[in-house]
């Protein structure tokens, strides 16, 4: 059996930046022991497969060890895919997800991607976390996903160095540090060990709760935001009544073929 592969940088306007996804279209659903033993395979933070559904496409998206309900950046790069290889010219593709519906559209030289918009409140962090993050934060949110915790400067977010061991104890799965950027509205770094991805480079899902806190904390529709993991990526969001319309560009890496036996 063979399986189309694609390796994305999303949110990168070149390669060795942004956030490299897998992306698989696939004729029909293979066994989910085998979905995720390819994401084990292709060792990233996220591997997308897609199965045509008339005009849309069912997503589904693992990381090496488990099926995430999100991905943001999978999503985009599977948009590329779908526009730019399996029918190029198309001007906007619509994924049924366990996130509900996500569109994406041709946007200028990127591509504009729909994602929940979710609440971010302010919750008392558990003592251990300053230490697990490395430094404590001067406010501590969350969302029922991630903490949200943020940092009096771009600097201190940069200088994090996690103990990620110790971060896979807490009782949520993901980490988000941020701070007011320096030529951008505000800077991130997005933790999940516990998923499997000790640090993401760039994180599309990330925007559903820290674009509208950022946003209603500066008094603004739309925002700019850079992720200041070592690859770094930079991500614009404009906020709608239920949901977040993020924008990045996304560049092909490799285009090859899994070979599965039977």
């Amino acid at each position: 059996m063979k399986i189309p592969l694609y390796q994305v940088d999303a949110f990168a306007g070149e390669v060795f930046s942004g956030n490299p996804a897998a992306v698989c279209p696939l004729d029909d659903w293979l066994p989910d022991a085998v979905l995720q033993a390819i994401a084990a395979e292709n060792n990233l933070a996220e591997t997308a497969f897609l199965v045509a559904d008339g005009e849309d496409f069912r997503l589904r998206w693992f990381t090496p060890t488990v099926e995430v309900p999100l991905c943001g950046h999978a999503t985009l790069a599977s948009a590329f895919v779908v526009m730019e290889r399996l029918h190029p010219g198309r001007a906007s593709v619509t994924f049924h997800t366990m996130s509900g519906p996500l569109t994406v559209e041709r946007r200028g030289a990127g591509y504009a991607m729909t994602v929940p918009r979710w609440t971010v409140r302010p919750v008392e962090a558990p003592p251990a976390l300053d230490a697990a993050l490395g430094a404590p934060p001067v406010e501590a949110w969350a969302t029922d996903r991630e903490y949200v915790l943020v940092y009096a400067d771009e600097a201190a977010v940069r200088a994090l160095e996690p103990d990620m061991a110790a971060l896979e104890r807490f009782d949520r799965e993901c980490f988000l540090a941020t701070a007011p950027g320096e030529d951008v509205d505000f800077v991130l770094r997005f933790f999940a060990p516990a998923v499997g991805i000790p640090e993401d480079p760039v994180t599309g899902s990330a925007q559903c709760g820290a674009a509208p806190f950022w946003a209603a904390r500066l008094g603004r529709e739309t925002v700019t935001s850079r992720q200041v993991s070592a690859r770094g990526g930079a991500l614009r969001s404009r906020m709608m009544a239920d949901a977040v319309e993020v924008t990045g560009q996304c560049t092909l890496y490799l285009e090859g073929t899994i070979i599965l036996p039977g």
